[in-house]
């Protein structure tokens, strides 16, 4: 090539060697990236929507191992993966997975002790089957499994055995009273259809609205109701048809008077061949085999020798004393003016931790906050600084951070740096085109399990304390988020039409907030990028006519010489290269040089060749300007922002602006707007108060429908309002933060759990009265005399005592798990005897709220629907009575039988 003839002129030649020079190499770096100090060239894969994460992750580790295996690649080349999303997403599944193992263990085992071993095994069927059709079903919907799916089956995982539980409990019952295990079961199920019908209705009732969450917050939380309202609606159908199908074949009324010493021949039966087939499984290397049927024997032991043993001795024992205990409770709680005051006692208890949040009101957060898996160091220099520049920065902060970080190496995973192309702050919004003067280094940690303790936070910190001195440049510290995208914690939009003193308006008040000094807030910034530095080329229109010289021209001639033109393409086997005419570099970066740029053109008037300098045709000025100009709603916008510091709560802080910013004089035509996360956090509160609102007019409607009854629903929905008791009581005792979404959520799906008992227990008093009143002979349940009417109320609390216990503590066992933090790997353990066990992680933080917050209120329901929803029965229906004697509407015998009430002492 360097021997192409360019010219030849007076017998000599002239070469493109002689005019040029020609080599070899890379196009001019509009990037650097370094891993761990070592420059990389690294690809970002990012997985396109509707795909699977773990599947391409997979993927793509099978290519690249592929291709090593293969030879394809060089050997001294080095392939490191980091930042892997998938990873992350895998570890929750599997801690979600094994959660739900723990759950389905700690329920049966609950179940055990209150039902025996054959009725726990009829119960706990219900939760794989009812798992298996809301599989069934969300798979013909095309949902995939997720965090969101898996958490809602941990949610549903105590409420899937409430209808088998009081299903075979009721039929049970009936069995012990003598009737043929056919008829118990027809007449059990029969007794409790309606009951538990409505009660699963007004649950599902409770999650249909968060069904219209349509902003991005409710795409992301969208498959929790869609997921609960299939299982619970599946684990219906198993209640009313599997459940009485399977007891009436199998049940058997269990004496509880004796244990049976001497273990049946099946029993050893099943010792021996789970051990044969453990020890083969062995030999064979099939560990998991091996161990699997090695546990069936053990638990098999297990529960002949110790569990059931003691399952006898718990419904002799304890369960028996806990029923008398409640029995004397309840019989107290109803005698006389008794019931008013347990009802003003409750009443003034929700008042009171109503008060409580107000006068020691806890951290309010929008999402839940935890420690980051890895953390983002933002580089901005000024615009226009040279991408050598803004490297020689982020080098330096790599520096800072290696430093900084001696002491975590064990946490850290590794730290990537990269400048140039992709690096924004997404806080910023969407970056158009190359941004030399931008940087990001990324911090990775490894798994929370593997991190001995530290935190993260503390060390995103130390980072920040490290990186702010750094001169040259503006630098933010962020968190990887939690959840879907939202909005900077602290973000003040100020908007108006004259741009000029917009900007000049903007720098004031960004002034005005810092001289606050309000503590946690990293540092205020703006989006607006001023100072951009650019040469402006006016061309003489004038000179360029007269010249036969077109604007284009001009600026064709300076591109050329300063990026270079391709002008043809080098071909090497394969491979292409293009071959770019320019300026040297010492030429290209002198202006002078570029002015005496000559414009080559045909002139028009004479058809020859001509030449023209660009300086003959254009001036050059320097000038600046800005980055860019939002606009919001037709009104300029400049938004300044901050990210909150580690301890400290982005509601307080945004509190604290608003009052400043109150007490500033805004000009007329310009406002200012809290948005970010505040923004969202608005618009969610409101729907989810929405949703809580419009689930509770559901919920009533569905009861009403039930009892026909206005009094009746507004019995139970006090359970639901009073059930908030024991959720602020545990916020503010245990000194949680009150997270808005996860919490909000918690609140209602507490509100359809904790109608389930109260519906039930409801029912059964007015079937109970029904009955009283058939064996006296009366015409109406209302003619019931008040002793009766007590012992009705007593007999129906006493038989449902069971059930509603184990409802209520299945629920909360189910969660418990989860909301401790309980990580046990079951299939690790089965397969190489390595539980993996820990507790905490990244889903107790995320889900830890939400489970909190349902265990919590049911705990406290739980007393709720045993007592106060009684008392509060009775209240209504003397207040009832009052009203219908005093309208000429009472019967004689229930008149009469009131006043004395008042004052009566005998047990019934």
């Amino acid at each position: 090539m360097e021997n192409v003839i360019v010219k030849y002129e007076n017998q000599r030649i002239v070469y493109l060697r002689d005019i040029a020079t020609i080599s070899f190499d890379y196009i001019e770096p509009n990037s650097y990236a370094r891993l761990d100090g070592e420059n990389v060239v690294t690809l970002d894969i990012k997985k396109k929507s509707g795909g699977n994460l773990i599947e391409a992750s997979e993927q793509i580790q099978e290519i690249i191992k592929e291709a090593e295996d293969s030879g394809r690649f060089p050997p001294e080349l080095k392939i490191a993966i980091t930042n892997d999303q998938s990873r992350d997403t895998k570890l929750m599944v599997s801690n979600l997975e094994n959660n739900i193992i723990s759950g389905v263990i700690l329920v049966v085992l609950v179940l055990l002790f209150f039902l025996g071993l054959r009725n726990a095994s009829f119960v706990g069927i219900a939760i794989p089957l009812s798992m298996l059709m809301a599989f069934m079903i969300l798979n013909a919907f095309g949902i995939t499994l997720n965090m969101m799916v898996l958490f809602s089956l941990i949610l549903a995982l105590g409420m899937l055995v409430d209808n088998g539980i009081v299903v075979v409990e009721n039929t049970y019952r009936l069995m012990s009273e003598g009737k043929t295990p056919i008829r118990a079961a027809i007449e059990g199920v029969g007794e409790v259809a309606w009951p538990i019908i409505a009660s699963t209705a007004t649950t599902v009732a409770a999650f249909v609205p968060l069904l219209f969450w349509n902003d991005l917050m409710g795409e992301f939380m969208k498959y929790l109701p869609l997921t609960l309202i299939i299982t619970l609606s599946s684990s219906l159908f198993v209640g009313l048809v599997i459940n009485p199908v399977i007891a009436s074949r199998f049940m058997k009324v269990q004496n509880t008077s004796e244990v049976r010493t001497k273990p049946t021949r099946n029993f050893w039966y099943l010792i021996i061949g789970a051990a044969i087939i453990g020890g083969l499984a062995h030999l064979a290397g099939a560990t998991f085999l091996g161990n699997l049927s090695l546990i069936v024997g053990l638990v098999a032991a297990l529960n002949r020798f110790v569990l059931q043993p003691a399952s006898i001795k718990f419904q002799n024992g304890p369960l028996v004393r806990l029923e008398n205990v409640y029995r004397r409770t309840i019989s107290y709680a109803l005698k006389g003016y008794r019931p008013v005051w347990f009802f003003l006692g409750t009443f003034l208890l929700f008042l009171g931790s109503c008060a409580s949040m107000i006068v020691a009101p806890p951290k309010t957060l929008y999402f839940p906050e935890g420690d980051p898996t890895y953390v983002n160091v933002f580089i901005a220099a000024p615009l226009g600084t040279d991408i050598t520049k803004t490297n020689a920065i982020t080098a330096q902060v790599e520096r800072a951070l290696k430093t900084t970080l001696k002491d975590d190496v064990e946490v850290v995973e590794a730290t990537l740096a990269q400048v140039g192309e992709g690096t924004s702050d997404p806080n910023e919004g969407v970056s158009m085109g190359n941004s030399p003067h931008r940087g990001r280094v990324t911090v990775s940690f490894v798994p929370f399990e593997e991190r001995n303790g530290k935190s993260t936070s503390d060390i995103m910190e130390k980072i920040r304390g490290a990186v702010k001195d750094i001169p040259g440049a503006q630098i933010t510290v962020s968190p990887s988020p939690f959840g879907p995208p939202v909005g900077p914690p602290i973000n003040v939009e100020i908007s108006g039409e004259d741009f000029t003193k917009l900007v000049l308006l903007t720098d004031e008040i960004k002034d005005y907030l810092k001289d606050a000094g309000i503590p946690g807030i990293e540092e205020l910034k703006t989006d607006l990028e001023t100072g951009k530095p650019e040469l402006v080329l006016t061309v003489n229109r004038d000179a360029a006519k007269r010249y036969g010289v077109s604007t284009a021209d001009v600026a064709m001639s300076l591109r050329t010489a300063l990026f270079g033109k391709e002008i043809s393409k080098y071909k090497e086997g394969e491979d292409d290269y293009p071959i770019m005419l320019r300026f040297e570099d010492e030429k290209r970066y002198n202006l002078s040089t570029l002015l005496n740029t000559r414009i080559t053109f045909r002139d028009q008037a004479t058809g020859k060749i001509s030449q023209v300098p660009v300086s003959a045709v254009a001036s050059l000025d320097y000038a600046s300007t800005y980055g860019s100009i939002k606009r919001k709603d037709l009104d300029r916008v400049i938004t300044i922002y901050s990210n909150v510091n580690v301890g400290y709560n982005a509601n307080e802080i945004n509190t604290q602006l608003k009052e400043r910013l109150a007490a500033y004089d805004m000009p007329e035509g310009f406002n200012y707007k809290f948005t970010g996360q505040q923004e969202d956090q608005a618009s969610d509160t409101a729907f989810l108060t929405n949703a809580l609102i419009i689930a509770v007019l559901l919920i009533f409607l569905i009861m009403v429908s039930q009892f026909n009854s206005i009094l009746m629903p507004i019995i139970i929905l006090t359970s639901v309002l009073f059930s908030m008791i024991g959720v602020l009581l545990g916020i503010q005792i245990f000194n949680m933060d009150f997270v808005i979404l996860m919490t909000g959520i918690g609140i209602i799906s507490l509100a359809g759990v904790v109608v389930n008992n109260a519906i039930v227990l409801i029912d059964f008093v007015e079937l109970e009265r029904k009955r009283r009143a058939l064996e006296l002979d009366l015409e109406s349940p209302d003619d019931l005399p008040y002793d009766e009417l007590l012992t009705s109320i007593v007999s129906a609390g006493s038989t449902r005592l069971r059930p509603v216990l184990l409802t209520a503590i299945t629920t909360v066992l189910g969660l418990l798990p989860l909301a401790i933090g309980i990580n046990f790997n079951f299939f690790t353990m089965l397969s190489s005897f390595d539980a993996q066990f820990y507790i905490g992680g990244d889903s107790v933080m995320f889900w830890g709220p939400l489970a909190w917050a349902v265990i919590f209120g049911l705990t406290f329901a739980t007393f709720l629907t045993l007592v106060i929803v009684p008392v509060t029965y009775l209240l209504i229906d003397r207040a009832k009575m009052r009203v219908l004697r005093l309208f000429g509407g009472g019967s004689p015998s229930t008149s009469g039988s009131l006043a004395p009430g008042m004052q009566h002492h005998d047990k019934p």
